[in-house]
């Protein structure tokens, strides 16, 4: 389920385009992966390969 209360300048910012792009504390905040290659993708998504990398902070995969 989808955070229903997101704020401008934490859970997202409007690029050069226009388009609304989500960063990683809402990603954390929605809890999942949604497999769409998000620029701000905690989890380690890699959409060209459809894998996920080692997490930073304890080397475990999501």
């Amino acid at each position: 389920m989808y955070p229903k209360n997101i704020k401008e300048n934490v859970d997202f910012y409007y690029n050069e385009q226009g388009y609304k792009v989500f960063t990683e504390t809402y990603h954390l905040k929605r809890g999942y992966c949604c497999k769409s290659g998000c620029k701000h993708c905690p989890y380690g998504y890699d959409k060209k390969t459809d894998t996920f990398k080692k997490s930073g902070k304890n080397g475990k995969k999501p």
